[in-house]
């Protein structure tokens, strides 16, 4: 699968207009709360659905078009996005409907070598992009899509999915909020050893008190599956819910970042991770993106001034909110060079040298 190189987004939720940014392998959003950090990494949760043809599902179940829309149907006609995958892009167009729905007013696909666009056609309310036109193209574009998977593992509440027991079988990938964490342990234990205990072995570097996964089907239902674990010291089987809430994300962090390479997403996408981590795992967790980002595509939102410490200013995109509309612009390293021989990178963020602050 293929990662985006850039992207253009008009008309969504903050973002009015922004125009081909450029992806690397590791993408670091920083800046104030309601800049835009979110709705940029809900974007491509969007576009997630859209490719699985749950566009109008997607839209209806989270407020109708007027949620996704800059202000509006009446300020916003179109919902407008450009994506490249290499040589190889995908364009479309989204216009609201009476029925408060979406369907597609444009929708190509696009080949660099001679410049041209391949229509898919127009006014139909879900993609028309897997219907086998235009193949050649639809394989660098459709499977990448539809694997982006945005993780957010913020409710580690008593009723958090995760805490829960889950379906054996509900293990193809890790859901975006670990709600499958247990089953999905269980496959890369059975299937991916070294994967596996690599996973055990970098959670206990932040939990030492951690032995090792008790990973079984349920005894009593076969079909299910709980988050069971030892503690140094003894057998017995504590369950999720005993774990720190800190810890417990950890171990969803540690498994996507660790996991084998035939199970990643194409671009790998994270809100917040670092939410109620202690500044050691924060240290562990940027080690780990940055590992995993030489061989796939990160986006990450942080507000964290420990995390962007471990960073380099070509990975870091400040996003602003000016003239009612949310800004990206990646930092300058060049321009930095002096500052960082006395200030790391978190100091010049608080200093506001580059943006990224409340206004």
């Amino acid at each position: 699968m293929n990662s985006i190189d850039k992207i253009t987004i008009r008309g969504y939720k903050s973002i009015r207009s922004l125009e081909k940014l450029r992806l690397s392998n590791l993408n670091v959003l920083i800046g104030a709360n309601g800049a835009g950090k979110s709705n940029f990494i809900s974007f491509f949760r969007l576009l997630a659905r859209l490719m699985a043809s749950e566009l109008n599902y997607y839209v209806a179940k989270n407020g109708g078009p007027e949620t996704f829309l800059y202000h509006g149907r009446k300020r916003t006609p179109q919902l407008e996005a450009e994506m490249y995958f290499g040589n190889n892009g995908y364009k479309l167009a989204l216009e609201p409907t009476q029925g408060n729905g979406f369907i597609f007013a444009k929708e190509h696909f696009y080949w660099d070598y001679i410049g041209r666009d391949f229509p898919l056609g127009v006014g139909h309310a879900e993609t028309e992009s897997g219907n086998g036109r235009h193949a050649n193209i639809a394989a660098y574009v459709v499977p990448s899509v539809k694997s982006w998977i945005v993780y957010h593992f913020h409710d580690t509440s008593d009723s958090a999915p995760m805490k829960q027991s889950c379906a054996l079988n509900d293990n193809a990938w890790l859901r975006p909020d670990g709600a499958n964490l247990a089953a999905f342990l269980y496959r890369v234990q059975q299937q991916f050893p070294d994967h596996f205990r690599r996973i055990a072995d970098t959670v206990r570097l932040v939990a030492p008190f951690f032995a090792e996964f008790q990973l079984r089907p349920n005894p009593l239902d076969p079909n299910s599956i709980q988050l069971e674990w030892h503690e140094k010291g003894s057998d017995f089987p504590f369950l999720g819910h005993q774990l720190s809430d800190g810890t417990l994300r950890f171990i969803c962090l540690a498994s996507v970042l660790l996991q084998p390479d035939e199970l990643m997403p194409a671009t790998i996408l994270f809100d917040e991770p670092e939410l109620g981590l202690h500044p050691y795992a924060i240290e562990l967790l940027a080690s780990l993106m940055r590992q995993a980002s030489s061989q796939h595509q990160l986006i990450v939102s942080s507000q964290s001034v420990e995390l962007l410490n471990h960073f380099d200013p070509g990975h870091v995109i400040v996003v602003d909110r000016e003239d009612d509309q949310s800004t990206f612009k990646r930092l300058d390293a060049a321009k930095l060079k002096d500052w960082l021989d006395e200030y790391t990178l978190g100091d010049l963020w608080k200093r506001n040298v580059f943006g990224g602050r409340p206004r």
